[in-house]
């Protein structure tokens, strides 16, 4: 299998690099600095072991790269890019099969993403869809450049077909993960495990507008946030693993190095802290600096996007199709569209501030 990570970002960078460093044939998808920067240098990927420096085959666009029987496409990009990106490969011809063959009729899809709108979206176009719950800490803030530092596993990706299944192709996917330090389990329903860590992730907007959410009104504005969601998802007869299952999942095998703040619960797309970024196009190693969830990731990016829309948007979708007011999530999702658009930093907004606008949102 080959494969064609789309979206070479923080979940996408760490997941190719290391299949790459276990001798799989890769070809990772990026644009712009990052690409650039990618094609010049390599991919620089410090693990818990160390930096590697890794020579990725890198394209810019679904036209650079001849697809064939036998890959695998891998999107990785943030939700409100997937519409795009489908759009993009699902029409690519590939070789090695009959005449006219295309990338949505013979090349399984693996949604590598937060949210659980990709799988959907994907499967209007793709025949083959697997949903994969990322528990990867990772971050990508410089291009050239990701940090995953846990292990002794890099990441757990629960793995399954959607709408629901394992199949052969599945388990070739997970067999190849499993050989790259990548734990890799199996599951018929993958949605389970993608919905629990949409929960977690509500927490995201509030650590991108505040900073953290470790204290205080942030805290606070985060649990209630939270309340919403579940009160959400049993209104829609939506079944999520449980916080025991999560935490088993990970413990003692995604673990943040010791020298680390434990990686924040709501988000393990993101180390704590002691992010080592690449200057830009060199080789070179700056001072660490600090890199939280990738909703923060985006506002210090200043991408002019974030996925709040697929997070805190999701749950306020499925609380006005079933009737449970989301006054809180509203808020975020409002909150994080401006910060986006508008260009704030992250951490930008006072936490006292957000939970009265909660709060007034609330009444």
């Amino acid at each position: 299998m080959r494969y064609i990570v789309v979206g070479a970002g923080a979940v996408g960078g760490a997941i190719g690099g290391r299949l790459h460093e276990a001798g799989h044939d890769v070809v990772l998808v990026a644009r712009g600095a990052h690409y650039e920067a990618l094609r010049v240098g390599g991919l620089r990927l410090t693990t818990s072991s160390g930096t590697l420096t890794l020579p990725v085959p890198v394209v810019d666009s679904p036209q650079a790269v001849t697809l064939r029987h036998g890959d695998v496409l891998v999107l990785a990009v943030k939700t409100q890019h997937s519409e795009a990106a489908l759009q993009e490969w699902a029409a690519r011809p590939v070789q090695g099969g009959r005449q006219g063959e295309t990338a949505a009729e013979v090349i399984p899809l693996v949604c590598a993403q937060n949210g659980v709108e990709n799988e959907r979206l994907a499967l209007r176009r793709f025949r083959q869809v697997y949903g994969m719950c990322v528990v990867l800490p990772a971050a990508h803030v410089t291009a050239g450049s990701v940090v995953a530092r846990c292990g002794p596993y890099t990441g757990a990706l629960v793995l399954g077909r959607y709408p629901s299944g394992v199949d052969a192709t599945a388990r070739r996917i997970a067999a190849d993960l499993e050989s790259a330090r990548l734990l890799a389990p199996l599951d018929a329903e993958v949605m389970r495990w993608k919905y629990a860590k949409l929960l977690g992730n509500l927490a995201q907007t509030v650590e991108a507008l505040c900073g953290s959410t470790a204290q205080g009104a942030a805290a606070e504005v985060t649990e209630r946030a939270r309340a919403e969601g579940a009160a959400v998802l049993k209104a829609a007869g939506v079944a999520w693993a449980s916080a025991a299952e999560m935490a088993e999942l990970r413990s003692g095998k995604v673990e943040a190095p010791a020298h680390d703040v434990e990686a924040p619960a709501h988000d393990v797309e993101a180390p704590a802290h002691g992010v080592e970024a690449a200057a830009q196009g060199e080789g070179q190693q700056n001072d660490e600096q600090q890199a939280l969830g990738s909703s923060w990731q985006s506002l210090a990016r200043g991408t002019g996007s974030i996925e709040a829309d697929h997070l805190n948007g999701e749950i306020v979708l499925l609380g006005r199709l079933h009737g449970v007011p989301t006054p809180v999530n509203e808020t975020l999702t409002r909150l994080a569209n401006t910060a986006a658009r508008e260009g704030w930093p992250p951490g930008e907004l006072d936490p006292g501030r957000l939970r009265e606008l909660a709060d007034t949102a609330t009444r």
